[in-house]
């Protein structure tokens, strides 16, 4: 693409929406290659879990940013943008259309919108000391410094209350003052995949999983990295780990892996529809529609 400002296609969505099909097909028409925006598919290892694209798929089309990291050495948001970026440049400068696709608002934010995102090292002894405490406790110290988070981070988000506790407990300033924007030159184009039958959808593809050997992998994984991995918290490894430790059943880790996924696609629809504002696409002819809004986009 020679135009100015470089161009630049983003798919956005909640898990098991179908990103994965739609964004081959829509790479193959336009010729164009996928970089995975996803916050665990950059892990090796980890493919039923993640649902990665497959082997058959990556040879159809080129996937960048996929199984970079041991799960033994976390990647933050601030590492994972730099590698993004330059993922990205690399495309415009071969005069490619880049083309992004995941379902981690955070992550895609920070490479579209360009938030600047602090460079604090996990904290692990810290961290340990804030499990302890309990999520209803870390909340409230967080509201105390740093109110202005807790308006934008769900009371029962763990994670990222933690690590706004983190980042607060290094750096000493509230990470909602932190975040400032310094987006890049790309005009960009945002397309919004959503589905009706979403709870259908995330049942389906859970029970797949555990078909597909989630358990299996995930003991692999406890082999190679230790029963206390903490990319092991992800939703349906946790549940696959509570089975293996014969604290579940696999009738109820599905059941549990289920609600999870649902209450976390809730807050993915929340965050793509209040920070991202997509053109959705309309769901009786996903490609054409796709097609007609890309090739609009770039005329």
């Amino acid at each position: 693409m020679s135009s100015y400002p470089p161009h630049v296609i983003v798919l956005i969505g909640p898990t098991a929406s179908g990103k994965t099909e739609l964004a081959i097909e829509i790479a193959e028409y336009f010729k164009t290659r996928i970089h995975n925006i996803d916050s665990r598919q950059i892990y090796k290892s980890m493919d039923i879990g993640t649902a990665k694209p497959s082997k058959n798929q990556q040879k159809k089309i080129k996937h960048f940013l996929i199984d970079m990291k041991e799960p033994i050495n976390p990647m933050n948001v601030k590492q994972f943008q730099e590698i993004a970026q330059k993922s990205i440049k690399r495309e415009i400068k071969q005069d490619k259309l880049p083309f992004l696709v995941g379902g981690s608002g955070l992550y895609m934010n920070s490479i579209t919108k360009g938030f600047f995102v602090p460079d604090v090292p996990p904290q692990n002894n810290f961290r340990r000391q804030l499990e302890e405490l309990g999520q209803k406790k870390c909340w409230e110290l967080l509201n105390n410094c740093d109110p202005l988070s807790t308006k934008k981070i769900s009371f029962a988000d763990r994670i990222r209350t933690i690590r706004a506790l983190e980042v607060f407990y290094v750096t000493g300033k509230p990470l909602s003052a932190l975040k400032v924007q310094n987006p890049p030159d790309w005009k960009v184009l945002e397309l919004g995949l959503d589905r009706d039958n979403l709870k259908e959808r995330i049942l389906q593809r859970t029970k797949n999983m555990f078909l597909s050997g989630i358990i299996e992998e995930t003991s692999q994984l406890i082999s190679n990295y230790g029963f206390h991995l903490p990319i092991l918290e992800t939703i349906g490894y946790r549940e696959a780990r509570d089975f293996l430790n014969n604290h579940s059943t696999i009738d109820k880790a599905i059941e549990l892996t289920t609600t999870k996924t649902i209450q976390f696609a809730k807050r993915q629809r929340t965050w793509f529809r209040n920070k991202n504002n997509p053109l959705w696409l309309n769901n009786k002819n996903l490609l054409k529609d796709a097609i007609i809004k890309i090739e609009s986009f770039l005329s």
